[in-house]
């Protein structure tokens, strides 16, 4: 409709927004000054204790600084009422005193004729439900009796029946001065191709008024008696009346519901949420039978901000399940999502709470998951990842379905959550080492220091190699905790890091989580898991304390150095290991000079990382006494003594 310029102007100036919230909400005295127009309260579109839904009264303009919903008084009332616009502007006009101006002729004219329709549309209705009671439905009250139906169901749901006859309804409604425009706008009947009479739409099916958020009579579900039928369910074709795509079964009553504090429910089919409606999930919604397109997702959020997709445990309803997530991923706003629960193979709600009962459904609901977790889900289930190219083909899929996410806070909390399912899939287990070619590619322990036949060799000689280990982790651990820009560079690697240490195993779980965060951040979410001191300690310990990335954080390159140097010493000794315990896997056999070899070339390989950094590069003059003197120190010698001035009275 075409309103007056000027009339909703004037219709939120007679308006106070302070009222109309008001309604809705409990001011928080302390915070609000009424003499002002500054009004405070917790907001009514999502939970919260704190108060930090803003009205500004004189402005006329309410804004949540929580989920960050914003307008004013028309779209107040359009979001807590759940009415269109239209609907919205009548609620506020009859408080206000104000008449809505009458439409232009032509919306007049079409306003009238939806209203012919609709009372067409439920005269329709009471004679499929005058035809239910007679003999020829006999085999349909059967089959409504079994799947649980009694006379108050069928009363309360206005289930009809519509006989196997070609002009049945259409006959009773000519004897009632219908015109043929008027049967045939409704889709209650379909003109005839070879020029007779127009013939019913349904003819042999048990019938289900759809109703929209008024509460009209819109359309009609017909379930199908004859098995042979190739249309098992049929839906009234689209009209002026009714829109598919922007329609739902029970959708007034389900509104209601939700209001009262009830989940929204999403089922499949009519059976379903009548089913659901006597078990007392009255919040019950479906489709009508198609995908859930846009417009009824939109629907579906000003009822509910985190409705629950039921959908059947069948190849069909997971399918249908996974198409939603890419209608729904580009669409997702702050508070707005959805929850998944899949029923058990072969079973629908209906099936479901028949066989298990009211308290198995809901715990389905009450552990009903978040849509990230069936997207990934969708990725992964059935698949290997095991070569680097698949888990990158794994990768690039999941960035394409996150970059759909418009928002980009919300976009962060999938890339985050994402992240923490694939480190979960890919992460290293403990005590757990790569296949080697002559373990036959099978995993071993890894192993926990020299064995007692080996702790004399010239390979063991030196310090502990699990307290080398566990000063190298230490070291890189604060590294990356004082400078987590770097994590992303060296993710793999610090997979790989085994940890022994259970604390630094801790740490390092929180660094692959939280890579992404800044190092104040980095840190709070490390005394959230570990305790308040656990950084604190770590980057006390005498070793940690004088690395210069330590002694200079946020300088990301000498902590990239540092990381790079520690990281390649910690893979160089597992290689160590591993020879080592290869090697004495061969000698429980026949002794051979290959043996002896590949021992001697990883000790030289573990022994040059290990010095890595710390060689002497420094340049040396013979002295006369024949010791080595380094030039540099010479030279700062010679210029220290040409700064003395001697005393030549004392010489």
């Amino acid at each position: 409709m075409s309103l007056p310029p000027g009339f909703l102007d004037e219709l939120r100036t007679r308006s106070s927004l302070s009222q109309v919230v008001g309604r809705k909400v409990v001011w928080d005295a302390r915070k609000s000054n009424q003499g002002k127009g500054d009004m405070w309260a917790p907001c009514p579109f999502h939970q919260e204790k704190s108060a930090s839904f803003h009205v500004d009264d004189r402005k006329g303009f309410y804004y949540c600084f929580g989920c960050h919903a914003k307008g004013d008084a028309i779209s107040f009332v359009r979001e807590t009422e759940n009415v269109g616009f239209m609907e919205a502007v009548e609620i506020l006009a009859r408080e206000a005193g104000m008449p809505v101006p009458k439409r232009d002729p032509q919306a007049q004219e079409k306003a009238d004729k939806r209203g012919d329709l609709s009372e067409v549309m439920e005269l329709a209705v009471r004679w499929f439900r005058l035809q239910l009671k007679t003999a020829a439905a006999e085999e349909a009250r059967a089959y409504l009796a079994r799947r649980g139906l009694d006379a108050g169901a069928l009363e309360r749901w206005e289930i009809g029946f519509a006989p196997d006859a070609w002009q049945g309804l259409w006959d009773a409604l000519k004897g009632k001065n219908i015109s043929d425009d008027l049967i045939l706008g409704a889709g209650l009947a379909k003109p005839s191709s070879k020029g007779g009479k127009p013939y019913d739409t349904f003819r042999g099916r048990i019938m289900f008024p759809i109703r929209d958020a008024r509460g009209r009579a819109i359309a009609f579900g017909g379930r199908a008696m004859d098995p042979n039928d190739n249309a098992k369910y049929l839906n009234s074709p689209e009209t002026e009346l009714f829109d598919k795509g922007r329609s739902l079964y029970n959708v007034k009553e389900a509104r209601v519901a939700a209001g009262k504090g009830q989940s929204l429910l999403v089922a499949e089919g009519y059976m379903d949420v009548i089913a659901l409606q006597q078990a007392g999930f009255e919040a019950a919604v479906a489709p009508l039978g198609t995908a859930i397109t846009e417009n009824q997702l939109a629907m579906l959020w000003r009822i509910d901000p985190e409705p629950i997709i039921t959908l059947d445990g069948d190849t069909a309803g997971q399918r249908a399940a996974l198409r939603l997530i890419d209608l729904a991923l580009p669409l997702l706003e702050s508070g707005k999502s959805l929850r998944f629960v899949m029923m058990p193979e072969g079973q629908d709600p209906d099936d479901l709470l028949k066989s298990a009962g009211k308290g198995a459904f809901q715990k389905l609901v009450d552990g009903a998951v978040p849509m990230v977790q069936l997207l990934w889900q969708r990725e992964t289930e059935g698949r290997v990842f095991d070569s680097p190219e698949r888990k990158a083909a794994l990768d690039k899929a999941l960035r394409e379905k996150i970059m759909l996410i418009k928002d980009p806070s919300i976009r962060s909390h999938y890339g985050q959550e994402i992240k923490d399912l694939r480190w979960k899939l890919f992460r290293p287990q403990g005590g757990e080492r790569r296949p080697t070619a002559r373990s036959g590619g099978k995993w071993q322990a890894a192993p926990q220091g020299p064995s007692p036949t080996t702790k004399s060799s010239v390979l063991a000689a030196g310090t502990d190699p699990r307290m080398t280990q566990h000063l190298r982790e230490a070291v890189i651990l604060a590294a990356f905790a004082t400078c987590p820009q770097i994590i992303e560079d060296f993710e793999s690697g610090l997979e790989m890091m085994v940890c022994a240490d259970p604390t630094h195993r801790a740490l390092r779980d929180v660094l692959l989580r939280h890579a992404h965060q800044d190092p104040t951040r980095m840190r709070e979410k490390i005394s959230e898991v570990l305790g308040p001191d656990a950084l604190e300690n770590l980057l006390s310990q005498r070793h940690v304390a004088i690395t210069p990335c330590i002694r200079h954080p946020g300088d990301r390159e000498m902590a990239s150095l540092t990381v790079a140097e520690e990281l390649a010493k910690l893979e160089a000794a597992r290689g160590l290991d591993a020879e080592i315990a290869e090697a004495m896997e061969d000698l429980s056999g026949v002794a051979d000079e290959g043996v002896t070899w590949r021992l001697s070339e990883a000790a030289r390989a573990a022994e040059l990382a290990s010095r890595s950094g710390h060689e002497d590069t420094a340049e040396y003059d013979r002295g006369d006494n024949g010791a080595d003197i380094n030039k540099d120190e010479r030279s700062r010698l010679d210029k220290l003594l040409g700064t003395i001035k001697f005393d030549k009275s004392k010489r």
